[in-house]
C-alpha cells in the first residue's frame, strides 16, 4: 500500500517482494522502516534509520514485519494475490509516482543514481 499508488507498479512490487521472500532476501522496504520509527521520523530517511533495528525494519530483518503497517486498498489486495511474474528484485521511486524496476544490483544502483541521488 505504501510503496506505490499505481496499480501496475503495485503488482510489480508484489512480484519483487514474492521473489525476495522465496530466496530469503530481505525486503528492504522504506515504508516498514518509517512505520517502525513512529514519531522519530521527520520526513527524511537516513542510512542511520535503515541500520536501526526494530521489528519493522526489513533492512535488518528477514521476512514480513510482525503486523500490517497500513490498511490495504482493494488494488493492493489484488496486487498481493496476483504478483507480476518477472526477474526483478529491486525497485526505486522515480519521483513522479512510478517506480523503476531492476533485475540486478548493478542495474538498481544505476537507477538509484539516476532517480534518487541526482534529484538531490
Amino acid at each position: 500500500e505504501k510503496e506505490s499508488g499505481i496499480m501496475a507498479d503495485r503488482q510489480k512490487i508484489s512480484g519483487v517482494f514474492k521473489r525476495r521472500l522465496e530466496i530469503r532476501m530481505r525486503l528492504q522496504s522504506d515504508p516498514t522502516v518509517i512505520y517502525g520509527l513512529g514519531s522519530h521520523y521527520h520526513g527524511n530517511l537516513s542510512r542511520n534509520h535503515l541500520r536501526r533495528d526494530s521489528p519493522y525494519n526489513t533492512y535488518t530483518r528477514h521476512g514480513l514485519p510482525p503486523t500490517p503497517i497500513s490498511n490495504p486498498s482493494w488494488d493492493s489486495l489484488v496486487a498481493a494475490t496476483q504478483p507480476q511474474k518477472g526477474q526483478e528484485l529491486y525497485f526505486v521511486a522515480r519521483g513522479d509516482g512510478t517506480s523503476e524496476f531492476s533485475a540486478t544490483l548493478s542495474e538498481h544502483n544505476a537507477a538509484v543514481r539516476t532517480y534518487q541521488l541526482s534529484a538531490k
